[in-house]
């Protein structure tokens, strides 16, 4: 069986994939979106496949409309990503309400966090039943005498994570609000320097920003390990914009391996982006530091 997948992302988003036996797909992403492209996706289609991954990439979303209507047509499950996009919308819809299934990561640094874990959405009350019998060493819901109806997981949330959890739902708009005036400020202080830009912004998307990435245009002398080199010589620490699966080393044996003609977009960008300082905490004076930081780093160049 055949999984596609976004050849931009997290790993966390492939390595299930093969977790069950199956095989990873990578298909290119969107220019506009950063996300899974659907007219790379049609073209990856095979009899083998069985499944779509679309992954909501640093807070942006795909267009669902046209990924939708790809899995209806070829009879197969959607499942979104949405790890990174907690209080995004598509076309006013929330993040995590496509597909069969959609998924949320809690891990330390999402803009809603238990420190780790995450959290599945279906409407498929015999999906639901299955997962909860697959997340506690399979055993059914509410068993006490201890017996295992199968070989499966222990996947479940702590009752003290799910306490922290439930308390941030409450202040989840606070704190999309503040994500997406972080974006706001980056936007503001670093709109002059040509050649340089942040995360997409369309139309049908409300973009809650969990990372303010920073791209700039090849033609500057530069890669974005130095970028963050430069960053961290002045006490300002940065991520890099995820490299494609297919160049990792866990994926050097994909038959897909390190074949950028194939995924044009995903290695052009890959090279010339960082991910900046986003966390809850800043303020407009520690955005302006970071801005005119990657200024005094782009200006010889110019």
């Amino acid at each position: 069986d055949e999984v596609i997948v976004p050849d931009t992302t997290w790993i966390a988003s492939a390595a299930p994939i093969q977790y069950v036996g199956a095989t990873p797909v990578f298909v290119d992403i969107d220019p506009a979106s950063w996300c899974l492209c659907p007219h790379a996706t049609e073209m990856a289609i095979t009899p083998r496949t069985r499944a779509i991954i679309a992954v909501d990439l640093y807070g942006h979303m795909p267009d669902y409309t046209m990924l939708k209507q790809l899995a209806d047509t070829h009879g197969l499950v959607l499942i979104e990503d949405a790890a990174e996009a907690i209080g995004s919308r598509y076309r006013g819809a929330p993040a995590g309400r496509f597909g069969m299934v959609s998924c949320f990561s809690f891990h330390g640094s999402k803009t809603l966090t238990t420190g780790e874990g995450g959290m599945l959405l279906t409407d498929d009350e015999a999906l639901y039943r299955r997962c909860l019998q697959l997340r506690d060493h399979g055993r059914a819901p509410g068993d006490i005498h201890f017996r295992n109806e199968a070989v499966a997981y222990k996947y479940k949330m702590s009752a003290m994570q799910a306490a922290l959890g439930l308390a941030q739902t409450e202040r989840l708009a606070q704190h999309v609000r503040k994500k997406q005036r972080i974006f706001r400020w980056y936007e503001k202080h670093l709109k002059d320097i040509p050649g340089l830009g942040l995360n997409p912004d369309q139309p049908d998307v409300e973009n809650s920003y969990w990372m303010s990435t920073l791209w700039w245009d090849a033609a500057y002398p530069i890669a974005k390990y130095q970028l963050m080199d430069r960053l961290a010589q002045q006490g300002i620490a940065s991520r890099p914009f995820f490299d494609p699966l297919s160049s990792l080393p866990a994926y050097r044996d994909h038959p897909q391996a390190n074949m950028p003609q194939q995924r044009p977009h995903a290695y052009a960008i890959a090279p010339c982006a960082v991910n900046l300082p986003s966390a809850l905490c800043l303020k407009e004076d520690d955005v302006k530091r970071v801005a005119d930081s990657v200024r005094s780093v782009f200006a010889p160049f110019r």
